[in-house]
């Protein structure tokens, strides 16, 4: 795969209606296609005056698609910590639509500063939007020279480049390593660091480069710098352990009978969300030698539904970025 990001990429919407006020479409722009856009909507189960989330806006097109389905008196309250996202966003004019800026790990608080206690589902479509990948200035892809940056929230943070220009061989061999499944991982961080005392790595075509040079052998079809790309574009974001954050928080805040939908892009994302949903679909543990009848069993507070989702061969051959996409689903049960 020649993108820098590997698979781990969504799209916006190609085309979706939305409900506007209730009572008429929103058009949706036409240059992105949202992966498994109907699979992920049928999922959540929406119930038209029922309240939902989108924790990962995009350009939209889960969001359009979700209030379509929703009554004059359902509500959707949307994150996005790009702020080209939310200013995107502005162009659903919709009284039953919230967009917030901030990541998906401010579920909480940013839920509660809305007035929205529980919700009846919860869509979490993750990695990076192809706008995102394919604006140069982002420094998200080695297909463009461009400032190394990476940051999904441009408002705020370090970029790559700023973390590179300080960090010891030790933290970027473990960081490509852990985060891009590199097996060069060393020898790259090595490179980057002897790099540095020509002046800074601070473009993508001078990280490409290094990467290419220390990289002796890559998949067919792979560009040496793809794992190292997305590993160093995972950790500047904190991804993963934004995602181990909000899993929790989405399971608290789902009324019984919500539904709870993630898609992910990336194996290591899929493993945190396979783990999770696994673990709360099975009973808690009851301590060690205590007698306890079955219906006496405490019982898991979700239930797993269906198997995990894949884009379809017709999806895949029309938008490339879907072939990695893993969608997973739980339901909350009543258990307290």
């Amino acid at each position: 795969m020649a993108e820098a990001a590997g698979a781990h990429v969504r799209h916006g919407v190609r085309s979706a209606a939305a409900g506007h006020g209730g009572s008429g479409p929103v058009s949706a722009p036409a240059e992105h296609v949202t992966v498994l856009l109907s699979e992920a909507v049928d999922a959540l189960a929406i119930r038209p005056e029922g309240i939902y989330v989108d924790g990962t806006f995009g350009r939209g097109g889960h969001s359009r698609a979700v209030l379509a389905r929703l009554g004059a008196h359902g509500r959707l309250v949307a994150f996005d910590r790009d702020p080209a996202a939310i200013a995107a966003g502005a162009a659903i004019n919709d009284a039953r639509f919230t967009l917030v800026h901030a990541p998906f790990s401010a579920l909480d608080e940013s839920l509660d500063a809305h007035g929205v206690g529980l919700v009846d589902g919860v869509l979490l479509d993750l990695g990076v939007s192809s706008p995102q990948l394919d604006e140069a200035a982002r420094g998200m892809s080695f297909r463009f020279d461009a400032p190394l940056d990476m940051r999904m929230d441009t408002s705020r943070g370090q970029t790559v480049a700023q973390w590179l220009a300080s960090a010891e061989v030790g933290e970027i061999t473990e960081v490509i390593r852990d985060y891009g499944e590199e097996r060069f991982a060393h020898a790259i961080a090595k490179a980057v660091v002897a790099a540095r005392a020509g002046g800074a790595v601070s473009t993508t075509g001078q990280l490409a480069a290094l990467v290419e040079k220390a990289v002796r052998t890559r998949e067919p079809g792979q560009h040496p710098a793809t794992r190292t790309f997305q590993a160093l574009r995972i950790f500047i974001n904190a991804e993963l352990e934004e995602l181990s954050v909000v899993l929790p928080k989405c399971l608290a805040r789902l009324k019984p009978g919500g539904r709870l939908v993630v898609i992910s892009f990336h194996s290591l994302e899929d493993r945190i969300v396979k783990r999770f949903m696994r673990e709360h679909a099975n009973p808690p543990p009851v301590p060690r030698g205590m007698a306890i009848r079955e219906v006496d069993r405490p019982q898991p507070k979700l239930r797993l539904v269906g198997k995990a989702v894949k884009a379809g061969a017709d999806e895949v051959a029309t938008n490339p970025r879907a072939r990695s996409a893993v969608m997973r689903v739980a339901e909350r049960t009543e258990a307290a």
